[in-house]
């Protein structure tokens, strides 16, 4: 409006002084709880956080920062809202929760990285986002001060800090009352708000931005969906870095007022099993890899023990337990099915875009492997790869509320052009097919659809019926090369320790007749493994549980696979001559 008062009267700024957002709207609010509420537990430091310390370390430290490590430059594209990336460099827990909100209150855009990355890595994150600072925790200062470093030497004239955030924590909290919201223009939702970067199997990691709609407006709609409020306490188990651990957990819980109870590092079904059963945890989301070791851990250990149903009970007190990255094996479904009493919940998203589809909780209807019906305000479609036509089975293609999908890859506007069709849908490569209103994935449409003499195959069905035999613990399914059919599906295989599996004769050198035999009754012959190959240990995972089949594959499966001691391979008895 020409006639704004903004324009014309003095700028709403001060230290005690959020700029005016939904998002600090809401948390300001939480914070004027009486008595104060549990914002953050951080089960790495042993100590908790309400909300009035969280925005009280928030302000002293987007103080410090702004006076002490940003250039004038920098500081003069924020104050004219221009597009600045600050890079965070935490785990999950509360110094990564200061270090995102009081980038954000500056009005930059956060770029999330794993504290598992080596410098050189990290470097690409840094330049490729042209990062103003990072910001480190404790843990990460070190990979920090080598990252500053190594964009300095490839840019003598870069300004680019590490920026601590240890030191600036543990504030005298503020009173309520002596924090404001300004009254200036609200930031604006469509501004850069969080990149996420995907994962880099086809190419160089490509960076999603995504609006700052998705820290409030997208992150309430998770909220809603399954029902986040602040008697809900929800333990963030996941990287902080990624699509799930960012979308799924960590702003819808914040926005929520849940407390997020964080406990970073490496996984331990012990120690997960454990806390269930202390009680308190409403809120559970995990990834195939994490409820498939706590199932194993739960049958080789807890099982048997007199305090067994203990633990169950920890487990039926969790009022969702939510799955997604990718998909849930039957067996593993169906064992949380009894354990909990209720189903895990299944959902579809990915790093440019929500979670379009998910699963309404107490849904009875929802078939088996289905991750659900679309979420309100979604337009997605089934493409059909050769026709272009859409359907009931293809690859989806998605129009999404604009806080929920991204903006643009980060400086990359190639790339950014390429994902979409002519007619405006971004193309997520995977397929899917539909019954009524709920949907199956089937895969990627590069590495789990199998082109096998003129067959199109779901690796994903056969993962899945490979996974229900009995002496099976782990499985990978994807197409390798062959002359005659185009690709041969081919599965590595993990078996079953001979003591978890309950059959009378236990199965410990499995053959490829042997799979086939046991299949039969479960799959057609075109879909039946004809290359196996038992693995000796768990099948490699991703720093998001993920089974990277575009890297695996050509491991394990290398062009010369049929030359390789532990592969073996199917071929018929004896050949059928067609009939004339």
């Amino acid at each position: 409006m020409k006639d704004d008062r903004t324009t014309f009267v003095p700028r709403h700024v001060g230290r005690n002084i959020f700029p005016g957002s939904p998002f600090f709207n809401r948390l300001l609010r939480f914070a004027h709880a009486l008595p104060p509420r549990i914002c953050v537990r951080d089960d790495n430091l042993g100590k908790e956080f309400t909300h009035i310390q969280l925005l009280s370390d928030v302000l002293a430290f987007r103080e410090k920062v702004w006076n002490d490590f940003l250039t004038p430059e920098v500081r003069r594209q924020l104050d004219n809202r221009e597009e600045v990336y600050f890079a965070i460099l935490a785990a999950g827990g509360y110094e990564y929760t200061v270090a995102t909100v009081a980038a954000l209150a500056m009005g930059a855009a956060i770029v999330p990285m794993t504290v598992m990355l080596p410098p050189e890595e990290a470097l690409y994150f840094a330049t490729k986002s042209k990062a103003a600072c990072v910001i480190c925790s404790a843990s990460a200062e070190k990979l920090g001060s080598d990252l500053e470093q190594l964009v300095r030497k490839g840019d003598p004239n870069s300004t680019f800090r590490h920026v601590p955030v240890a030191p600036y924590l543990g504030n005298a909290p503020l009173h309520p009352g002596e924090i404001f919201i300004s009254s200036d223009r609200y930031l604006p939702e469509s501004d850069p708000g969080v990149v996420i970067f995907t994962s880099g199997t086809s190419g160089p990691p490509k960076g999603a931005v995504m609006r700052r709609g998705f820290i409030h407006d997208t992150a309430l709609a998770v909220a809603d969906h399954y029902s986040y409020g602040p008697e809900d306490t929800l333990l963030h188990l996941l990287p902080v870095h990624h699509a799930t651990g960012i979308g799924i957990n960590y702003f819808p819980c914040l926005i929520s007022g849940c407390v997020i109870e964080f406990n970073s590092g490496s996984f331990s079904a012990e120690w997960t099993w454990e806390r269930w059963k202390r009680g308190g945890i409403t809120i559970f989301s995990g990834v195939p890899t994490i409820y498939m070791r706590m199932m194993r851990y739960f049958e080789q250990k807890l099982a048997s023990r007199s305090d067994v149903d203990e633990y169950i009970q920890g487990a039926r007190n969790i009022k969702a337990c939510l799955c997604g990255t990718s998909a849930l094996p039957k067996p593993i479904a169906d064992f949380w099915a009894k354990i909990l009493g209720k189903r895990i919940t299944l959902r579809y998203g990915a790093s440019e875009f929500g979670a379009v589809i998910k699963v309404r909780l107490g849904d009875e209807n929802v078939p088996d492997g289905s991750v659900g019906t679309l979420f309100a305000g979604c337009d997605v479609k089934l493409r059909d790869e050769e026709t272009g036509a859409y359907g009931d089975q293809g690859e989806v293609v998605i129009r999404s509320p604009t806080g929920e999908m991204f903006a643009k890859y980060l400086n990359d506007p190639e790339a950014t052009k390429k994902a979409f069709t002519s007619d405006g849908y971004y193309r997520s490569g995977d397929i899917a097919r539909k019954e009524g209103p709920y949907y199956w994935i089937e895969g990627r449409a590069s590495i789990d659809i199998i082109k096998s003499g003129g067959y199109k195959i779901s690796a994903l069905d056969i993962e899945r019926e490979i996974l229900g035999l009995d002496y099976v613990s782990e499985v990978m399914v994807l197409g390798v090369a062959d002359l005659e059919f185009g690709e041969r599906v081919a599965a590595a295989v993990v078996l079953k320790a001979r003591g978890d599996q309950t059959s009378k004769e236990p199965v410990e050198d499995l053959t490829i007749d042997r799979l086939r035999q046991d299949l039969r009754s479960r799959l057609a012959g075109y879909k039946m493994p004809t290359v196996l190959r038992v693995m000796d240990e768990e099948l490699p995972k991703s720093g998001t549980g993920k089974v990277v089949k575009k890297v695996l594959g050509p491991q394990f499966f290398p062009k010369n696979y049929l030359e390789l001691k532990e592969v073996q391979a199917w071929t018929p008895q004896e050949k059928t001559k067609a009939k004339l």
